[in-house]
């Protein structure tokens, strides 16, 4: 297992032995305890408690916390027990639905029913979601009104991609308006999630508000029935609120007016944060969005105004369709260019004929609804004409739906992070995956957080670096000649592998002599923050192997290369299935189903032939199949059992070179003199590979072995090893002998 162990190396605070004083509020060691305890075969699990003493003592320190947890620490249990210590609401941050879920129906209610005796008291949860989650009355009451549904055809500009709408797709979309209206006279809460069977996307932007264009609760005739305001009056109620990446992110831009005011934020999966950050920053420029909006303005407008508007995005669609995909470089082309002016004086133009929202408007929720989406445009074109150095702008296109789109996001949201994120606040980030290559310097500078700057590791460190870096740890009598490991590898604790200071950014001799499954202590990183590494109760290396194909040439073109494409055969058939295939590319996963069904009777099921969840399913169901996928698989699939016991990776997963963002910001690196490769591409490759690698080991009872058939995780002496240690403790070996071994002797057990 990989055990947890602070930076001085004490032990884990145990749950107090006395009594607690009447009127005493429990601690969170106990509530942990409690919650625990109230699960069939539940038992403690010390990198769990050391998270929970972490927590409350950065709490009590008003500190910030980066936690690294393995998979299977219980690290929601460990965050939520605290929560429950601290006065007002606590927040929970997810990046998926998935997690979500997780909480919201299984962890929280488990966790109320454990600790009511405790407490004294049931403790309450609410969940948190954007305003367009919810359905809004006022939308629903002038639906008909937004888009008549008695045409043969519906405008292109109301379609992704800009294709037209049939009459008995029409029919079909008013049926969904119709069974929203029924539904809206019984439901509680308006929560779209609640809608079963749902309604697609269509019909749902009919009947609900996104944030910008709600006209308020004062102003709306439906303000005191909006389910969206209900939504936020019970989180305010609440001990815990469970929110998401995205609506935080906009929370901190918009100044904090949307989540309640709180002690404590957790941040899980906190890998996403920046990216979402980035995402919520982002605006574009549709010529679809601009035409509906100059429709949805046009009563309010006179014709010459309306007419600016619509000449403004003819001019975007020529402009976009000029203009080849892929980041800006040079500035703005003249025909984006004098699209954007041209939008932008339209825009202007239209907000001073539409005027201010009076008390006494016939109809404000429409007139907000204009000005919302014409006030976006306006500073989207604004932003776009800037050209500021801290942006970075590209053009879009989807050749599949035809859409069109020009882009602008931020080079780097650490500054803004840095500035909304940790005022006023604790802020505790936790994943399986914060400390790359072994240290928390990069995640923390990515989250804002004032990391120091890389310090060498000691003598001790640096040399058992250098004598395990490289060469292959497979020796005879082990893994080659049928030793106990669960996997067919060693029994021992761990082959040294080039891990020695992985766990912490100290680098001492200590740190380095723990070797593979050593956790690193905490981290005094910066002013105000901490750092910790707890471990998994895992013992990956007797649980997997991973195996890198050293053999195999680097690759150098798209998709699947003849000599993968054998390598992923022979460790497949060694297996008969039960194999997870994750490719860098479409083309790739295409090609390697086809191979696979061509050369073998192995059920494969590939993704985007039929829905994710089903996929899934038949993947856990059926025994022998195996399910081959692109990036939603690489951190979205969790299989425990002996339905996953091949995880196949063809490439290692470095951003694309058109990848608009990650290209700027490597480019901005390079310009500064650093590398741009080593400070944005390696990172991010580090991040997906351990979220790939991730999906092997979900439970203590699972086995088998991870293939990673890229040469360079191996022989790239610059990042290989950065990467290895990036990712659980695995036994390591490069032979190919030694997997298929392993595997056939998992087939016939």
């Amino acid at each position: 297992m990989t055990p947890p162990r602070t930076a001085a190396g004490s032990a884990v605070p145990s749950t107090r032995a006395g009594g607690r004083r009447r009127g005493e509020r429990p601690s969170a060691a106990e509530l942990l305890a409690a919650a625990v305890g109230a699960v069939p075969g539940g038992a403690a699990r010390p990198g769990q408690q050391q998270m929970v003493a972490a927590i409350e003592e950065c709490v009590a320190a008003r500190e910030h916390l980066l936690v690294q947890a393995g998979t299977g620490t219980g690290k929601s249990l460990a965050y939520l027990a605290p929560a429950l210590t601290v006065d007002g609401p606590v927040v929970v941050s997810t990046a998926t639905l998935a997690l979500q879920s997780q909480l919201v129906d299984h962890d929280l209610p488990r966790l109320a029913d454990a600790v009511t005796p405790l407490l004294g008291r049931r403790p309450t949860f609410a969940v948190l979601k954007g305003r367009h989650h919810y359905l809004c009355l006022a939308r629903l009451d002038n639906s008909t009104e937004e888009e008549p549904e008695d045409t043969l055809f519906d405008a292109p500009a109301s379609r992704p991609g800009g294709s037209t709408r049939w009459l008995g797709e029409a029919g079909r979309l008013g049926k969904q308006v119709q069974r929203l209206r029924d539904w809206a006279a019984e439901t509680d809460t308006g929560d779209r999630d609640e809608l079963d069977p749902g309604v697609d996307d269509q019909a749902w932007r009919l009947v609900s508000m996104p944030a910008r264009e709600c006209v308020g609760a004062s102003r709306c005739p439906f303000g005191a029935e909006c389910f969206a305001e209900a939504s936020r009056a019970r989180a305010r109620e609440a001990d815990i609120v469970v929110t998401n990446h995205s609506l935080l992110a906009v929370d901190m831009l918009a100044g904090r007016q949307i989540v309640p005011p709180h002690k404590l934020l957790v941040v899980d999966e906190a890998h996403e944060l920046a990216d979402r950050v980035s995402s919520a920053a982002q605006a574009e420029l549709v010529p679809e969005l601009i035409d509906r909006s100059a429709r949805r303005a046009r009563p309010l407008l006179r014709p010459e105004t309306a007419e600016a508007f619509t000449a403004a995005g003819d001019a975007l669609a020529v402009g976009l369709a000029e203009a080849p995909a892929g980041r800006i470089t040079t500035g703005l082309p003249g025909p984006l260019r004098e699209a954007c002016t041209l939008l932008d004086a339209a825009t202007r133009a239209a907000l001073d004929a539409i005027g201010d929202i009076k008390a006494d408007d016939p109809d404000p929720v429409r007139k907000q609804q204009a000005k919302a989406v014409l006030d976006e445009l306006a500073d989207t074109a604004q932003r776009l004409l800037e050209e500021a150095e801290h942006d970075v702008a590209w053009v879009e296109k989807n050749d599949n739906s035809g859409r069109r789109a020009l882009v602008v996001a931020p080079l780097s949201v650490a500054g803004t992070l840095a500035t909304h994120l940790y005022s006023d606040r604790t802020v505790v980030a936790t994943s399986a995956t914060l400390a790359l290559g072994g240290r928390f310097d990069t995640v923390a500078r990515a989250l804002g957080l004032d990391a120091p700057p890389a310090s060498p590791p000691s003598p001790a460190a640096a040399a058992l670096a250098a004598s395990t870096g490289r060469p292959d740890r497979t020796t005879a009598g082990s893994a080659a000649a049928g030793g106990t490991g669960a996997a067919g590898g060693p029994a021992r604790p761990g082959a040294a592998d080039g891990r020695g200071d992985a766990r912490g950014s100290t680098g001492d001799a200590d740190s380095a002599a723990g070797g593979p499954g050593t956790a690193g202590g905490a981290v005094a990183g910066g002013p105000g923050w901490r750092a910790l590494d707890v471990g998994s109760p895992f013992d990956y290396a007797r649980q997997g192997i991973l195996y890198v194909a050293a053999h195999l040439p680097r690759p150098s073109v798209s998709g699947l290369p003849e000599a993968a494409g054998e390598e992923l055969l022979a460790l497949v058939g060694a297996l008969g299935g039960r194999t997870l295939g994750l490719f860098s590319s479409r083309r790739a996963a295409q090609q390697a189903a086809e191979l696979v069904r061509a050369r073998t009777d192995l059920p494969v099921l590939l993704q985007g032939e039929e829905s994710l969840p089903l996929l899934v399913r038949r993947f856990r169901e059926e025994r022998s199949s195996c399910l081959f996928g692109v990036m939603s698989l690489w951190q979205g699939v969790d299989v425990p059992g002996d339905s996953c016991q091949l995880v196949v990776i063809d490439r290692l997963p470095f951003p694309r070179p058109d990848e608009p963002l990650a290209a700027a910001r490597a480019a901005a690196v390079d310009a500064n003199g650093g590398s741009g490769f080593a400070a944005v591409s390696v990172p991010i490759a580090a991040v997906r590979l351990a979220q790939g690698v991730g999906r092997l080991i979900r439970a203590t009872g699972d086995r088998g072995v991870v293939a990673v058939l890229d040469s360079r995780l191996e022989t790239a002496r610059g990042y290989g090893p950065f990467l290895r240690r990036s990712l659980p403790p695995f036994w390591y070996t490069t032979r190919s002998d030694v997997a298929r071994g392993a595997l056939e002797r998992l087939a016939k057990s």
